[in-house]
């Protein structure tokens, strides 16, 4: 079948050559089906967040002091509350690999579908190289096997984890859960000592800044200090949003992935109090504003680390290993999903005998080790990798509006508390968090969209006249436009 540019009233072009039977096409592409339940789906997604509790959302105190943060915080808890439930209800109907980009595909067209995906590309795949980094610095902080931190720790990261996702998914989402527990029991017997040290008066000891607009003890960088505090507040969350991604690989997907989403984001909301509470409550939010290591910080005795602030410090890289490996997980099912539908390389695609997309993981892989080797700059990325994030986040909730307003009788496993109220809420909050990333890093926010650019481009060029009609997510867009179709007759 020849090439065409897909519009509403046509679908897009079959596979060619090597995949010109579709079947045969999609048999060289399939993932291992039922091999992940409630448990280990609300495990991955805890997963993708937990290194966020250790470090990393501590700097925004930086720039919103405790009282900024902490609304910060909120609202972006909200955000994710509300977007999780608008994508359970997208999971319900459409569980696929695709994920954000099958939603926005069958809601803002071919455009719309490849902008969502390739943003959430770019936050799994600079993610990972950014936390690679973070895990080079904990091992030499700790001194393990006399290593210091540099490309053969970041090479070691990813090639027994790429390595352990080849093996099987199965078993790739088994040690991803038994990390992740040993990381979150960590931050919960971190809270119960710093408790036990906790002073209110040391949330707001940061000095005011006195021209700041609305500035005071709680605000002490004033009212925009908020705005700016966004994207640290996200780092109690950020990631949860890729669960739907294992939809292929899971039992009933309908009913599993809109449970384990919401109880995931529950877990998340409580240990998001819990840290920043317990932290700046017994270490001072001045003194943890600029930490690299907020947790084993708030826990010294006059400068000296204590027994559990050592405990805490070797929890703290598992729960970097827990997040950079479902990363990897989730960058590479959406990378499988976008190349298995033309939208890149078909060949990233294809899966090996046990299931697993080894390109998909290979070549992220590649690029991210070669990303951290050659930068050293994890701020940056994981800045460039927020600014991707929110972009699909406004995407995602667009497309949980969209859906409802122009296919209302479209079947819904599962629907959304609160319906479009909802996702609204979740798409204000996500444009403003976009805007705030301009606040914190100008320069990742304009590397984040050069990428966008050259990735557009070969959209528009080439590869939008490419796509493969037989990919599910392809399908279910194809299926809409034919049923307009038919209304319009």
């Amino acid at each position: 079948m020849a090439d065409r540019t897909e519009s509403p009233s046509a679908p897009p072009a079959a596979p060619s050559g090597e995949g010109s039977d579709s079947q045969a096409y999609l048999d060289k592409r399939t993932l291992r089906r039922g091999s992940a339940g409630p448990l280990l789906l609300t495990g991955l997604g805890v997963a993708y967040v937990v290194s966020g509790d250790f470090s990393g959302w501590n700097f925004g105190l930086a720039h919103g002091g405790f009282g900024g943060l902490a609304i910060a915080a909120v609202l972006m808890g909200l955000m994710y509350t509300c977007m999780v439930f608008a994508l359970a209800e997208l999971a319900s109907i459409l569980p696929t690999a695709g994920g954000g980009y099958g939603f926005a595909r069958r809601a803002l067209g071919p455009w719309g579908g490849f902008l969502t995906g390739t943003a959430i590309l770019i936050e799994y795949v600079l993610a990972p190289a950014a936390i690679s980094l973070f895990i080079g610095d904990y091992v030499e902080s700790l001194h393990l096997f006399g290593l210091t931190s540099g490309w053969p720790v970041y090479l070691a990261c990813f090639v027994i984890f790429i390595g352990i996702h080849l093996w099987g998914v199965g078993e790739a989402l088994r040690f991803s859960f038994v990390v992740t527990g040993i990381a979150v029991a960590a931050l919960l017997v971190f809270a119960v000592g710093a408790f036990t040290d906790f002073d209110a008066g040391r949330l707001h000891d940061i000095p005011v800044d006195p021209d700041a607009f609305g500035a005071s003890s709680w605000l002490p960088f004033g009212l925009l200090g908020i705005w700016a505090a966004f994207p640290f507040g996200m780092w109690f969350f950020l990631g949860v949003e890729g669960v739907p991604l294992a939809a292929e690989e899971t039992k009933d997907p309908a009913r599993t992935l809109p449970r384990a989403m919401a109880t995931a984001m529950g877990i998340l909301l409580l240990l998001a109090l819990l840290t920043f509470l317990a932290s700046t409550g017994a270490g001072g939010a001045d003194a943890m504003k600029d930490a690299g290591n907020p947790l084993v910080a708030a826990l010294q005795d006059d400068g000296h680390p204590t027994t559990l602030g050592r405990i805490v410090n070797y929890a703290g890289l598992a729960g970097l290993v827990a997040s950079f490996f479902s990363l990897i997980y989730a960058g590479s099912r959406q990378l499988f999903a976008l190349s298995r539908a033309g939208y890149l390389p078909r060949f990233l695609s294809l899966t090996s005998r046990r299931k697993a997309p080894y390109l998909g993981l290979l070549v992220p892989g590649a690029l991210g080790f070669a990303l951290a080797a050659a930068s050293g700059d994890g701020a940056r990325m994981l800045n460039v990798a927020v600014f991707g994030a929110t972009i699909s986040y406004a995407l995602m909730s667009l497309s949980h509006i969209v859906l409802r307003r122009r296919e209302p009788g479209l079947a819904r496993p599962y629907r959304t508390p609160g319906g479009v109220v909802t996702s609204t809420v979740a798409f204000v909050l996500a444009c403003s968090a976009l805007v705030a990333t301009f606040l914190v890093d100008v320069t990742a926010a304009v590397i984040a969209l050069c990428v966008y650019a050259v990735a557009a481009g070969y959209f528009a060029f080439y590869s939008r006249h490419r796509l493969v009609a037989s990919a599910p997510e392809e399908e279910f867009a194809a299926l809409a436009a034919a049923e307009a179709e038919l209304a319009r007759e």
